[in-house]
């Protein structure tokens, strides 16, 4: 059929029909320097537990955690997160086991700064994982304790930089935790110890495959909806992460990831500092079954880091982290 009339004078095509020209114009990119490894650890020895909500992720006892480091080294990936899976008879109503000098988490952190030079080691501030009610801070009366929890999360801070943590990450949602922390760091000369908050963190639907990694899953009462943001929510996202950055964060974590890309880049528009994103358990395992399933192709995995990238996240925290360095290197 003949087209009657000019043709458009910029056909936007042009610069899409080859992939050297598609990589000229492409306006974002992504590497290895923009991923976070998250690893979990487990107590006893010779241990690599397959998680089975989320296939192709494991726990790691401490004396085989070289195994995923290595892997992590070779690939250049800049910074890894410890997540630990603390046996129920360590789990108490305070968290004790959060202040544990031996606890899985300090163990993690001296092994990895002894042995692996070049990887940065973030851990989470936060209860969740060693209080024998599933949630983030001191529960009393079926509520949540701001300064009573702040207080233990200062000391668990303090204590993951003596042990030679890199990245401080309160995930707790206190109000004003990170202003507290920062300056309980700077007292004791950690002062270059840096903060990533999870300034914007959703009370989420997401999560569910992670709390079955660290164990807390079943310990939850109730749900974490009075401290967590509420997912209906976007211009409160903003007035938490102002907060956190006059209170001292070097960095602000968005979580979820790809749910909230429009956090993301609001974000980004508005504080002119770097932004993470976390794309968490409940992302991975559906985009991971549903590539087992033939549903969609593997590509997405790429396909969904990039959103992030150009949503304005500066790094990523995700599981597909090793396969997707490996893919870059080749």
């Amino acid at each position: 059929m003949k087209i009657l009339g000019s043709y458009p004078s910029v056909r936007l095509r042009r610069n899409r029909k080859y992939n050297w020209s598609r990589r000229l114009v492409s306006e974002n990119n992504l590497s290895v320097s923009d991923l976070i490894l998250p690893i979990f650890v487990t107590e006893g020895k010779k241990k690599i537990e397959a998680i089975k909500t989320m296939p192709g992720v494991f726990r790691y006892s401490i004396d085989r955690l070289s195994g995923i480091l290595n892997q992590a080294s070779k690939l250049k990936i800049p910074l890894v997160a410890i997540f630990p899976h603390t046996p129920n008879s360590k789990k108490d109503s305070s968290g004790n086991e959060a202040l544990n000098e031996n606890n899985l988490v300090c163990k993690a952190i001296k092994k990895i700064k002894n042995n692996f030079k070049d990887i940065g080691v973030m851990a989470d501030v936060a209860l969740d994982p060693y209080t024998d009610h599933g949630h983030d801070g001191i529960l009393k009366n079926k509520e949540i304790l701001n300064d009573e929890t702040i207080e233990i999360l200062t000391k668990q801070a303090l204590l993951q930089a003596r042990m030679g943590c890199d990245v401080i990450a309160p995930s707790d949602m206190m109000d004003g935790r990170v202003g507290v922390i920062r300056k309980s760091l700077d007292k004791n000369n950690f002062k270059n110890v840096q903060i990533l908050s999870y300034a914007a963190k959703y009370s989420s639907n997401f999560y569910g495959p992670f709390r079955d990694a660290i164990g807390s899953k079943k310990k939850l009462r109730g749900n974490k909806k009075s401290y967590q943001m509420d997912y209906k929510n976007s211009n409160e996202a903003l007035r938490e992460i102002g907060l956190d950055i006059k209170e001292g964060a070097d960095f602000v974590m968005v979580k979820p990831g790809l749910p909230y890309l429009d956090i993301i880049k609001s974000v980004k528009e508005n504080f002119k500092i770097p932004v993470f994103a976390y794309q968490v358990s409940g992302e991975y395992s559906m985009i991971i079954n549903s590539i087992k399933k033939g549903i969609i192709h593997q590509d997405s995995v790429f396909e969904s880091l990039m959103c992030l990238k150009r949503a304005g996240a500066s790094a990523i925290v995700t599981y597909f982290a090793l396969s997707i360095a490996q893919k870059l290197k080749n």
